[in-house]
């Protein structure tokens, strides 16, 4: 199957679970439940994983972060939070430009 920016971006948005970052250790942990992140997360600082991994590049444009998709895959937990192949091809193919996109809510 040949993995398309397309499918990568799909498998992005697929993403399961829910980002945020621990104030008293300062690394971002990631969680099932919003409500399963107790004191140590702000309750405005937890982002759903599938925005967490999209940074912005300018007001219109966001670029596809593989420094964030390294944390989610740090975190051991692939099929738990849905990573599929062609995420995992977007790590590995680092040669190729971090993937950009206009992106809105619907």
């Amino acid at each position: 199957m040949r993995i398309t920016s397309e499918l990568i971006c799909q498998a992005a948005d697929q993403l399961n679970g829910f980002v945020g970052l621990n104030r008293k250790s300062g690394r971002y942990i990631v969680r099932f439940s919003e409500d399963a992140f107790g004191m140590d997360v702000a309750d405005d600082g937890i982002i759903p994983s599938a925005e967490f991994i999209w940074q912005p590049l300018d007001q219109q444009t966001m670029t596809l972060s593989r420094a964030h998709i390294q944390l989610l895959l740090d975190q051991n937990i692939d099929d738990r939070i849905n990573i599929t192949e062609p995420l995992r091809v977007y790590m590995r193919r680092v040669e190729i430009p971090q993937i950009s996109a206009v992106r809105s809510l619907v």
